[in-house]
């Protein structure tokens, strides 16, 4: 299991709502530096905050960010974007920005520090995804996370040998600018931060962070029915 206190770690996504969560917290746990990576970093006031320019979706500004930042022991794969609706109403392009991000992106995070994180102890990788990774309820968003679930399966079974224990995060409607103008009701993002941590900690696989992600996982079980009642009601309407 990885720890913070004395952690080094790198947060992609750091000036989101989550991220800077992610961010805060694991200093409060003793992290010793935290590089805060952005398309566009902002400046901190604090000298344990590294910003750290990290386009996920370009080759080359992962390589710059993987010789700056040799020292990490624990990566948190927290880009994403939303986006790509109904596969049938979205240009496949729309879909392909989105699976740009929130797969390929954390797959190139991933091998890119992966040798980083062997060299220094194993440590961790957490790769935040969400409860649609079990509910496509929302198109190309859901697919995309999907997708992450099971590259995050992948990967911890590829990076155990070395030590590395890898988190996959799933999580409800947060209270993050990314879906503000839904009108439901929302987790706290620091809630949700301190249960992943806690699962870091704890050496878990998975952190289910809130009611809604234990309740759907514990139901992959059964019939697809149960978690698509509106098929039922389809077939009802047809007679």
């Amino acid at each position: 299991m990885a720890q913070l206190n004395d952690a080094v770690v790198l947060v992609t996504g750091a000036q989101g709502g989550l991220g800077r969560e992610f961010v805060a917290q694991a200093l409060a746990r003793g992290a010793a530096k935290v590089y805060a990576s952005a398309r566009s970093p902002q400046q901190w006031d604090d000298s344990r905050i590294v910003p750290l320019r990290l386009d996920v979706t370009d080759d080359e500004s992962v390589v710059a960010a993987v010789q700056a930042a040799g020292d990490v022991t624990v990566v948190v794969n927290n880009a994403g974007i939303h986006g790509a609706g109904a596969l049938l109403t979205s240009p496949v392009s729309e879909v392909e920005r989105v699976f740009a991000t929130n797969v390929f992106g954390a797959l190139r995070v991933a091998k890119g520090f992966a040798p980083v994180l062997g060299r220094n102890g194993g440590g961790a990788l957490v790769d935040v995804a969400s409860v649609l990774s079990w509910l496509a309820i929302a198109g190309g968003y859901s697919a995309s996370k999907a997708a992450l679930w099971s590259l995050t399966n992948s990967l911890r079974l590829e990076l155990a040998p070395q030590g590395t224990q890898v988190v996959g995060a799933h999580l409800g409607y947060t209270d993050t600018p990314m879906i503000a103008g839904l009108d439901v009701e929302k987790n706290d993002p620091a809630d949700v931060v301190a249960a992943i941590w806690d699962a870091v900690e704890a050496g878990a696989h998975e952190a289910l962070t809130d009611a809604v992600s234990r309740d759907v996982r514990a139901a992959l079980s059964a019939p697809v029915e149960a978690l698509y009642p509106q098929l039922g009601a389809v077939a009802a309407s047809r007679g």
